[in-house]
């Protein structure tokens, strides 16, 4: 049975029907909280009658920690920009734990970045040392629980530095939350039937199964753990479907392009993207959902506003 654990500067809670439940725990951190699981039960057993709207919550997740993402991993996203989705491989990429903030904090846009983009994602945290090398079956044991999470994205940084370290990690580029929610074995089976939904000023931009997937969560650890230790609390992105604000320009261009001068071609491609209206803009107010469409497994809705720094 799933347990919604919420986190404010301060305390662990547990989202129970009749409120949220105060955990009875000295952790500090998403790891030792998660080796804590009889306070965690017993809070969601005694219940309680906080509200959960009073709650003034903050990443689930605690940093410092592993933050690790697929790369384009959604069938639906790969045509979307251009590409094939029986040719994309099975890769990762890092973010700084830096970059994780809370549910409801306004999301950051540094002044030398033009191009702001949102990915809606379903993310794993991990429940237990998986040391490098380790031969996994699947995700039940190995998962703790799962999260929303936006990998926000400097576009005009990540394409032509060819790596997404940068572009992906400032602060406020990984809000993760409202909650941590813990799921048994049974549960982390329905993941495919996870909707991700995520819309800007109310109009959805994004919407999809994780049936979309092309690279499983299970097949993705595997591949990850042959040469990457993952240790309770670090939080693997799942990738995200079609609708990001980044578009692909028309074969043509694209073939005109490859035979430009790589600071001319980058050049002609962002001043096309300059004129995109999706993406994000000061003001702008991002609401991300991950839930079954019977609502069994709910992640809850995250809801962030962007500033720009001037």
């Amino acid at each position: 049975m799933s347990i919604s654990v919420l986190r404010t500067a301060d305390a662990w809670w547990v989202a129970t029907p009749s409120g949220a439940a105060e955990v009875a725990t000295g952790a500090t951190t998403t790891a030792q909280l998660l080796a804590d699981r009889p306070a965690l039960e017993a809070a969601a057993a005694r219940g309680g009658g906080v509200p959960v709207a009073d709650l003034d919550l903050v990443s689930p997740v605690t940093a410092p920690c592993r933050v690790v993402a697929q790369m384009t991993n959604y069938a639906s996203h790969v045509e979307d920009t251009g590409g094939n989705p029986a040719t994309v491989p099975l890769t990762f990429f890092r973010k700084t734990s830096g970059s994780l903030s809370g549910p409801y904090e306004d999301v950051l846009r540094p002044a030398h970045v033009r191009l702001l983009d949102y990915e809606v994602e379903i993310g794993l945290v991990i429940g237990r040392e998986i040391p490098a090398g380790t031969q996994l079956s699947g995700l039940a044991g190995h998962v703790a629980g799962l999260v929303v999470t936006n990998d926000i994205s400097a576009r005009d940084l990540q394409l032509p530095q060819t790596q997404f370290y940068e572009s992906k990690s400032y602060p406020t580029f990984t809000p993760a939350g409202p909650a941590l929610v813990l799921l048994d074995g049974d549960e982390l089976d329905r993941f495919p039937d996870l909707r991700l939904r995520l819309s800007v000023n109310g109009e959805i931009r994004q919407d999809r199964t994780a049936a979309d997937m092309i690279h499983p969560p299970a097949k993705a650890l595997r591949a990850l753990t042959r040469f990457q230790r993952l240790d309770p609390g670090d939080l693997i992105l799942t990738g995200t479907p079609a609708g990001t604000a980044l578009s692909a320009p028309p074969k043509p261009v694209e073939l005109i392009g490859s035979l430009l001068p790589p600071a001319l071609k980058w050049k002609l491609f962002f001043r096309g993207q300059a004129r995109n209206p999706r993406y994000l803009k000061d003001g702008d107010v991002i609401e991300t959902t991950v839930a079954t469409d019977d609502g069994a497994i709910d992640l809850g809705t995250q809801r962030t506003v962007v500033r720009w720094a001037r």
